[in-house]
């Protein structure tokens, strides 16, 4: 089964996907996150694009597992793919929240070590620092997103 996992932020929302079999997660793409109903949009492009059917959204919980506004957010935006998805023709797309705490911190910790291992795309002098920082924080959303997915794939039951 092919999923999508969802790294949902203010500016940007982090995208991530399975491999057809649903057992590895890797970085896909970063969405603007200004418009909600664009976004949307935009994943169900995707879901239709590359056969997915289930949706992994992360739900950022506190570290003491209670639930805050970042957290309502996430489930409302999962009603409202629901919704859409439904809408769209869609209607077997499997959307689960799934708790996200720490994965952009992992994300990021990952984006240091390869940049310490010399696998960076372009040097600082190559392109401007602003689009360099936008690009690395971009990086670490697409990163985050394949973290929630691989512990969502991860959790499930060999088929």
């Amino acid at each position: 089964m092919r999923c999508l996992g969802l790294d949902l932020g203010g500016r940007r929302t982090g995208v991530a996907m399975s491999d057809p079999a649903g057992i590895l997660a890797t970085p896909l793409t970063v969405l603007a996150s200004n418009d909600e109903s664009t976004l949307i949009a935009e994943i169900l492009r995707l879901v239709g694009e590359h056969k997915v059917e289930c949706i992994v959204v992360g739900l950022p919980r506190r570290l003491d597992g209670e639930l805050g506004e970042q957290a309502n957010k996430a489930m409302t935006f999962r009603e409202k793919s629901i919704s859409a998805a439904r809408q769209g023709n869609f209607a077997r797309l499997d959307v689960e929240l799934w708790d996200e705490r720490l994965s952009t911190r992992a994300a990021e910790r990952l984006k240091v070590e390869d940049n310490r291992k010399g696998n960076r795309a372009h040097s600082p002098s190559e392109r401007g620092m602003r689009r360099r920082r936008f690009s690395a924080k971009a990086g670490i959303d697409a990163i985050a997103a394949a973290l929630i997915l691989q512990g969502f794939l991860d959790s499930r039951p060999p088929e």
